[in-house]
This record gives structure tokens, sequence and C-alpha cells, in this order.
């Protein structure tokens, strides 16, 4: 399958209350790599097979939640291209560009905000740094992890799930403009045409975002974090229970896109996931559909209930 357009996500800008504590969790529980910190004081971090610079931003604020999230795209052609379509779709609003520098270590920013008030970003360029573990240099004679981990230590940033009222725009946005694709939704039973989840993906995972209609604007419920097995979220929960981390629910497997989950809160409040599994989706693949009856399972399997906590506390 040749990706092109818009490859994977590429970052998460997250707002904390405190620093200090903030990046205890993500350092010493999460397990990610501290890559530098600029004039704003914003501190970026990466998980360990990660090849670019960073993938996580931290800036400390009054209020928990998410700045944006960012998008890699194949080529500075590409991101010119795809921020004409963005404006003339109509479908955004506050398109701006940021220029290069304003990260540490990343080329120019196309900016714009989604029908559900969330702040997206496409970019072509960040600067390359390996993942360590080639015992020659990055990507040579590689071993399979690097010397050094700690805490979870997950493989990669992975996707986002967030809140938001107008998810029909924003789905729009994603597949007409962006060319992702819809891998599954969840639709109300009383009205077939009527989303209330989208799950949407740019490559061949399950999921690269997703949306859930909420009569609110621009909520942030979390960012996940890639494990690569059942054995490794089992451990991961036991690293959360071990530092005392306030966990959400799991560990379980989720209906919808078949992962295998934890779900935890970090000191601010922003709830981070650990998965792993799931299925390998094509761009022939049909959308899986769900219905709101069936939410329990669809969310959380084994339980087959929701945890009221996972539809009302986001940041």
């Amino acid at each position: 399958m040749a990706l092109t357009g818009v490859l994977r996500p590429g970052h998460v800008a997250i707002r904390v209350l405190e620093m200090a504590p903030a990046l205890k969790h993500y350092k010493d529980i999460l397990g990610l790599t501290e890559m530098g910190r600029d004039a704003s004081d914003r501190v970026y971090l990466k998980a360990w097979d990660e090849h670019d610079h960073h993938s996580v931003v931290l800036r400390e604020a009054d209020e928990a939640g998410m700045d944006y999230m960012g998008w890699k795209v194949d080529s500075p052609a590409t991101l010119k291209k795809l921020a004409a379509d963005i404006e003339r779709s109509g479908l955004a609003t506050d398109t701006q560009w940021i220029p290069a520098g304003e990260h540490l270590h990343t080329g120019e920013r196309f900016r714009f905000t989604v029908p559900t008030g969330h702040v997206m970003e496409l970019y072509a360029e960040k600067d390359y740094v390996g993942n360590n573990c080639g015992t020659d240099g990055p990507n040579v004679n590689p071993d399979p992890w690097p010397d050094g981990l700690k805490g979870i230590s997950p493989s990669r940033f992975d996707h986002c799930l967030l809140y938001g009222d107008d998810l029909d725009g924003t789905v729009k946005l994603f597949t007409e403009v962006l060319g992702f694709s819809l891998a599954e939704k969840v639709m109300t039973k009383a009205d077939p045409d009527f989303m209330i989840g989208a799950f949407l993906t740019c490559s061949n995972k399950a999921h690269d975002v997703a949306f859930i209609r909420q009569p609110v604007k621009g909520k942030f419920h979390h960012a996940s974090f890639e494990l690569g097995s059942w054995e490794k979220v089992l451990h991961a929960s036991d690293i959360l229970s071990r530092t005392k981390t306030r966990i959400d629910i799991g560990p379980t497997r989720h209906g919808i896109t078949r992962g295998e989950t934890v779900y935890f809160f970090d000191p601010s409040g922003n709830r981070n996931e650990v998965f792993s599994g799931g299925y390998i989706h094509y761009p022939d693949k049909p959308a899986i559909t769900w219905y709101d009856e069936t939410l329990g399972p669809a969310i959380f399997y084994h339980d087959r209930e929701l945890n009221e906590a996972f539809l009302s506390v986001f940041t």
C-alpha cells in the first residue's frame, strides 16, 4: 500500500497544570524521552521507536486539555496543496501558517480549526533523530529496542480521541479533503443516518483519530500510545498500579478497533491510553457499523457496559 498525502499523526500538544509532576508522569511512568525545551517553556518528548524529533509537546497552562494535533504529510508540495484544498473547502476556520522553527526542529506548519472546534496542523518536515537502536548509528545493525527504557515505554504516539459538536462537518473535511478513510462508525438505531462516533484512518491502522459527538467544542478525551502486545498492556497496568497512577478503566479490550487497552490520567487530569492489537485497514475495506444500543461492548468488550467517566470526563 503506497501511503501518500497525510502519512500519520505527528504530534500532540497537551496543556498541563504544573510542569514538574507532568514531566514525572510522561517521562518516568509513561516512559517518553525529553528532547528539548524552547523559549516558551514548552517541553518536547518522543517515544523510543519514533524517528522524528518529537511527538508530544507539553505546555503549562491554567486549564488542561489539547492545544492542537499535528499531521505529517509526504512532502512540502503536498503541504501546500492540502492547505489550499482546506481553504477552498470552507470547512475549516482560523487558518494560518506557522513559520519554521516555531516548534523545535520543525518546518513550517499549516494550522486550522475543524468543525468540532479542534485545532489541527499539517507539516512536512521535522528533523530526523533516529531511535537509538542501531549499533553503528540510526537504522544500522539495529537491536530490537534500545537500552535504558523507563516505565511503560510505548513505541510511538498513535492517535487521539476527541469530543465535539459538528461531527458531520469534521468527518467531511477528513474524508473528502484530507483523504482519510472511515474505518468504523457509531450510529443511532432510531435514526440510522445520525452518526455519533467516527474512527478515521490515513494509514492501514484501525484509526489515527476518532471523534465522538458531544454538545461541546474542542474537547480532548485521550492521547494513545502503542505497545505491541496484550502482555505489555498488562505490564503497563502493573506499572500504573505500582506507581499509584489514577486508572480510568482496564486492562480490557475494545469492540471498536479490537484493540487491547488500559486508560489512565496524568496529574492534570488529561487521559492517556496505552494499547495494542487492532486490525489492518485497506482502502477497500467497508466501514464497520455499530449502533448506540451496543455501545457498551463496542467500547469495552469485556465489561459490555460503559464506564460513565469515559463519556463525561474530558479536558
